[in-house]
């Protein structure tokens, strides 16, 4: 018969700890972590959802001063934040139903801060605002039938085009009237 060979305890005492570890980076690794990003991106989502839907509005009021809308968002945001037209809707109350008039929506952090709506919460890149152009031309002709002129019109602010380059979704179109201020993902 064989003799028994008894390993040391430290042996197991080090191999529990091993377990041990191995057991706490598994729940990290599988559980923690995949909660946390899926927290994270609903975070993005809907801070940019609300960027988004604050730019929107900003159209809105700046087509309602200037006739048409804007491709620059440099102007949009000085506009809201300077405009005064801007201030009075924002600070004002409806006498029918005594709500305020203020078409923008607060943030994540409870304010709107119209400096936030130049980027994107998760890659911090500029959200992509486009307007559309088209030209229109009209031939004038005599009775004879001899072209007189060419008359041609350029159009451009009919409609806009906000997008969130992280994928978020976007609002409006330059090529469909019908999906005019309309958001993507509602």
């Amino acid at each position: 018969m064989a003799a028994k060979t008894v390993e040391p305890w430290y042996i197991h005492g080090i191999l529990y700890v091993i377990i041990a570890i191995l057991v706490v980076v598994l729940v990290k690794v599988a559980i923690i972590d995949p909660s946390n990003i899926v927290q994270q991106e609903t975070h993005y989502r809907t801070e940019s959802r609300l960027r988004m839907k604050d730019l929107k509005e900003a159209e809105i009021l700046w087509n309602k001063i200037h006739g048409k809308f804007t491709g620059n968002i440099d102007s949009l945001i000085n506009f809201v934040k300077t405009s005064s037209y801007v201030d009075s809707v924002m600070h004002s109350t409806d006498t029918s139903n005594n709500k305020s008039t203020n078409p923008f929506l607060a943030l994540s952090n409870g304010q709107f801060t119209p400096d936030s709506l130049y980027r994107t919460p998760k890659s911090n890149r500029p959200y992509e605002l486009k307007i559309d152009t088209s030209v229109s031309v009209d031939t004038v002709v005599n009775r004879f039938g001899k072209i007189i002129r060419i008359d041609s019109n350029n159009v451009s602010g009919t409609m806009y085009y906000i997008n969130d380059p992280d994928g978020y979704g976007s609002i409006g179109s330059t090529t469909n009237l019908a999906l005019k201020n309309t958001v993507s993902w509602e």
